[in-house]
């Protein structure tokens, strides 16, 4: 979109765990079809409020995906057992849910999980502006995981076919949390990279080079060339021009956004 406006504020990409080709959505794809989509589309109308898309509703059906891991561990050993869950920092930044609004996700998932238009150039328009993600010429640097169940990761590797510019394509172990946040201390895991972008995804991982520890000091390696030059941190936040609020992460962190009632929509 900035490029269609001759705008070129970006200097490179990266995509972690990021679907531009919805060819194939893995297990998600049980839960889209049309009638789905007609029905949120329904619900989310702008002339009944819009609305939003709780958090939670998203959560429970990620966590269906893994439902061994996710549901059925807790009922036994938390329910029927009655042991408290383990302190697990990854989890808890899973439950930490997100609000959508609900116009938004109608249209989400009718041009991306239902039709896959965004991989057609100039199919959709946002702001005025046709999208064709084939004009994007940026470094880029896409990062999937091997056993993301949100993301598969021969759908990311498909990414490959749809932009331009310097590409680079790396597959992290484990899944859709834990493969991308692997801090380069703990040097847990490993990832696989393989220049070679022109075959099949399979080919390229049977042709790729597994190497130990996080991804991350790969891809730090990979941004410093487009980041510009380094700057002394802050020691004073804000400014004359833009105070500082208050503390962070900010009031808004606590606000619950509810659904409205069917009085509101009504």
């Amino acid at each position: 979109m900035l490029k269609k406006s001759r705008k070129h504020p970006v200097a490179s990409v990266a995509l972690l765990a990021t679907m531009l080709d919805f060819c194939d959505t893995g297990e998600l794809s049980v839960f889209i079809d049309e009638a789905y989509v007609e029905r949120r589309e329904r619900e989310f109308a702008l002339e009944r409020g819009g609305g939003i898309l709780p958090g939670r509703e998203l959560a429970v059906t990620f966590a269906t995906l893994r439902a061994n891991d996710l549901i059925w561990n807790y009922v036994v050993n938390n329910y029927l057992k009655g042991k408290t869950p383990p302190a697990f920092d990854l989890l808890y930044w899973n439950c930490d849910s997100t609000n959508l609004p609900g116009p938004m996700y109608a249209w989400y998932i009718r041009h991306t999980y239902l039709e896959n238009n965004l991989r057609t150039p100039d199919k959709l328009t946002v702001c005025g502006k046709p999208l064709d993600l084939s004009a994007l010429d940026l470094p880029t640097y896409l990062l999937a995981t091997r056993e993301d169940h949100i993301v598969p990761w021969k759908t990311a590797y498909a990414s490959t076919k749809l932009l331009k510019g310097d590409l680079t394509f790396v597959l992290s172990a484990s899944g859709h949390i834990a493969g991308i946040v692997n801090p380069a201390r703990a040097n847990k895991r490993n990832y696989w990279v393989n220049e070679d972008l022109s075959t099949d995804a399979d080919t390229w991982l049977g042709a790729s080079k597994p190497v130990p520890g996080s991804w991350w000091n790969h891809w730090a390696a990979w941004a410093a060339p487009h980041g510009g030059g380094k700057v002394p941190a802050r020691k004073i936040s804000g400014s004359k021009k833009y105070p500082v609020i208050e503390p962070g992460p900010g009031r808004y962190v606590h606000a619950k956004a509810e659904p409205p009632t069917t009085e509101e929509k009504s």
